[in-house]
């Protein structure tokens, strides 16, 4: 597979055209990013990891149901995806209070919610990514009704999914976002599930394994990347 001409380079992944025009390349690298992008390093390994990390996790979900993006592992650093149009808007399930959360509501970072909290927010930067509402998103035409029906049931279904995976090797799925986005007229999951986007605790301990150790001067983020990759049985 020949990789093309870039596309789209984010904060942390780049994307190129294929040899197919139903599929892309998408490439992880080792940038790491906080604070909308305010602060960026190099972490050495982290695009493999994450690379594989995402399929790992693509195809644990398909194999559950999910229609995901995810075709194949092409490297390392890179994986075939199926082309997609995005919809602006991602989706967030927290099983367990941190983060923003705990400043717009006041609640005590660690706190279970039960049931799990549903919220949607819009992808932009420039506005540090907005929650909005199913109002907005039918007003601005960000997405029709089927659409956010799906993102959130499917969403919610995610979170079932990877709530059992992580809690049978010993962690706490703390939150997560995911995206969506359409090829014809069929939805899948696209973008990533990794490390980056979601929190992930230890279970006992309750120790950080997840992008809060870069946002928080922890260190060790690879290595605990890795950790969470090799409690899942994932070999790197």
């Amino acid at each position: 597979m020949q990789r093309g001409e870039e596309i789209y380079s984010g904060k942390a992944k780049s994307v190129f055209k294929s040899d197919r025009d139903d599929a892309l390349i998408l490439h992880f690298r080792n940038d790491t990013s906080a604070f909308d992008g305010e602060r960026i390093e190099q972490l050495d390994r982290k695009g493999m990891v994450n690379n594989k990390f995402n399929a790992f996790i693509m195809q644990h979900l398909e194999a559950n149901g999910v229609s995901t993006h995810f075709i194949e592992l092409l490297s390392d650093t890179e994986s075939l995806v199926r082309r997609l149009d995005m919809i602006p808007v991602e989706c967030v399930v927290r099983n367990v209070a941190s983060g923003s959360i705990c400043k717009r509501l006041g609640i005590e970072d660690g706190m279970t919610l039960s049931p799990p909290t549903f919220e949607f927010f819009l992808k932009n930067d420039a506005l540090h990514d907005p929650m909005v509402n199913e109002s907005h998103i039918a007003t601005f035409g960000w997405a029709d009704p089927e659409a956010v029906a799906y993102m959130q049931k499917t969403t919610l279904q995610v979170n079932d999914i990877l709530s059992k995976l992580f809690a049978d090797s010993g962690m706490l799925l703390v939150d997560f976002k995911l995206e969506f986005g359409k090829q014809g007229d069929q939805l899948f999951l696209g973008d990533e599930f990794s490390p980056d986007g979601c929190r992930i605790w230890d279970i006992e301990t309750r120790e950080k394994l997840d992008k809060d150790r870069f946002r928080k001067g922890l260190g060790g983020v690879v290595e605990a990347y890795e950790a969470v990759a090799s409690r899942l049985g994932l070999a790197l």
